[in-house]
């Protein structure tokens, strides 16, 4: 089908109205945008859904700083929510930190809650909802950021660091304790317990926010740490591996042999080649299971109950974003459950919200990720979340930084996994001028169908080709039009854009970026859509 596009005003009568494409007066091009646009999200079974019922690919990015001289406020301004509207997203994992949040027991920082709300305020404005993340690394401000230092019950325990910061979680006595006293629920000097502390800042938050359609819900914690029951993985991990070891070669090693082996980043990242496979990779990391069954089973289950209940007092709106153990970054299968509603039943508005990451990522060899290490995490989350039958959404992935032109490849093969299993997804995370990388500009800035007809049956740019396909079963009842992100107006090939069906372009506003509208046909059919463009 060839179609050609001219550049003045148009007008297309679609769903009963007027939707006006750019060029036309300001205030008819924004009304005709509320109609097609949506205004809030919910949860359908295994989907993400907007108000006009149409299915979601929620597309984001991570907004943060752990800064505390930044009052924890990322610096970009209205702009910077502009940017990310014409790079493509429709929504940002925007981190909170407790700190910040209750400086003091029981005593909330307004000033701080005033300066979320102008960014949630600039978010709604460009068209990008919000997830809001209680986000914490080592626990504590003390060791990295999360709780306050009166929240951090470390029993005076010596604080070590290893080659990447991460090690600490399995190294530090500070900061296993602080976990373990949260996890038990230990009181601090008013007489009130942590996470009784914890559940009671999240129903501040969310009496704030239970009647904003922009905040679309609540990511309870970041990457729940079991404490000191963790130190049981490593000799569990160590003897997975030798056992592996002896398999391949024959070689028998002792347990201090592999603990120098981990131990030395270099040593550890020739060590990861021997689980580069789907196989060996399961032989070792299943191991975990156990461990992380009963930490996820006994501690992180009730801790999230005990955290809906007490959002679920103030709203019953929002969506409540779970994630699993901090183990389960790495593939290990995850026990959490769904919460349930005060009457007893299983609460339909919650989302499963992984994070993925590759064993080398934090390294100077993130470059060299495994491919099949990383189909087998996405894959274990596919599963999980079919087993919860809930919408995923990865809370996080990436986090490429600035290792150059090496990382485009592994981002490919991410977003790949990403648009195979229809995930939503927030990329980790923003640094200012990280536009100007190639894997941003070529992979995390990419052509992807946001609001759906119907069901997605599946969709997937072929990055060597430059196109992306997009299946879809529409719903005859939906009379919304389907809405495709396309970076680059000028690059979209418009004499080849393959279906059966009409299409109109909607400009965004001071960028060559555009959403493709697609009219719905009012019935019950298979469509398909191939669109080819260009990067250059």
């Amino acid at each position: 089908m060839r179609v050609k596009v001219k550049k003045v005003c148009k007008a297309l009568f679609l769903m009963g109205f007027t939707v006006v494409i750019s060029g036309c007066n300001h205030k008819e091009a924004s009304k005709a945008n509320e109609m097609i646009f949506p205004k809030g999200i919910t949860v359908a079974e295994n989907r993400f859904v907007d108000d006009l019922g149409r299915q979601v690919i929620l597309s984001g990015i991570n907004v943060v700083s752990k800064n505390k001289k930044e009052n924890y406020l990322f610096r970009g301004g209205p702009e910077f929510y502009r940017d990310l509207k014409k790079w493509g997203f429709n929504s940002i994992r925007f981190i909170m930190i407790w700190d910040g949040l209750e400086p003091e027991p029981g005593v909330y920082n307004e000033a701080y809650l005033q300066e979320i709300d102008k960014r949630i305020q600039w978010a709604g404005d460009n068209g990008l909802f919000v997830i809001l993340d209680m986000h914490q690394d080592l626990f504590s401000v003390k060791y990295a950021d999360g709780a306050p230092e009166w929240a951090t019950l470390d029993e005076g325990k010596s604080h070590i660091t290893g080659d990447v910061w991460s090690d600490a979680y399995m190294m530090s006595p500070a900061v296993q304790t602080a976990f373990d006293n949260f996890w038990a629920n230990k009181e601090v000097p008013n007489g009130v317990g942590l996470q009784d502390h914890y559940a009671n800042l999240w129903q501040h938050i969310a009496k704030r926010y239970a009647d904003n359609p922009t905040v679309i819900g609540y990511d309870v914690m970041n990457e729940p740490f079991p404490g000191s029951a963790a130190l049981e993985a490593t000799p569990i991990l160590l003897k997975a591996y030798g056992e592996l070891l002896y398999s391949i070669s024959g070689q028998q090693r002792t347990e201090e042999e592999l603990m120098l082996i981990w131990g030395d980043v270099n040593q550890r990242t020739e060590a990861l080649k021997h689980i580069a496979s789907q196989e060996n990779f399961a032989k070792v990391i299943d191991a975990l299971f156990p461990l992380t069954q009963t930490f996820e089973s006994e501690f992180l289950q009730p801790f999230y109950q005990k955290v809906s209940n007490a959002i679920r007092e103030v709203d019953s709106r929002s969506i409540l974003f779970l994630e699993h153990s901090y183990f389960g970054n790495m593939g290990v299968r995850s026990s959490i459950e769904r919460t349930k509603l005060p009457n007893g039943e299983y609460d339909p508005l919650v989302a499963y919200a992984p994070h993925g990451y590759d064993l080398v990522t934090d390294t100077e060899k993130a470059s060299e990720a495994s491919s099949e290490r990383v189909n087998f995490i996405y894959n274990r989350i596919k599963e999980k979340g079919n087993a919860l039958g809930m919408p995923v959404w990865m809370g996080e992935w990436g986090a490429f930084y600035d290792h150059g032109e090496g990382i485009v490849s592994v981002a490919q093969h991410a977003m790949d996994q990403i648009e195979t299993h229809n995930y939503g997804n927030a990329y980790w995370s923003y640094d200012p001028g990280m536009e100007h990388q190639s894997y941003f500009k070529q992979v995390i800035i990419r052509p992807y169908p946001a609001y759906i007809n119907g069901e997605l049956v599946g969709y997937g740019n072929n990055f060597e080709k430059n196109i992306l396909q997009v299946r879809w079963r529409e719903d005859k009842n939906n009379k919304a039009p389907t809405i495709i992100y396309i970076p680059k107006l000028s690059s979209l090939d418009q004499e080849n854009i393959d279906g059966s069906f009409n299409h109109k372009i909607n400009r965004i506003s001071k960028s060559d970026a555009c959403w493709l509208i697609i009219p719905a046909i009012g019935q019950n059919e298979d469509r398909e859509l191939t669109v080819s463009f260009n990067r250059s």
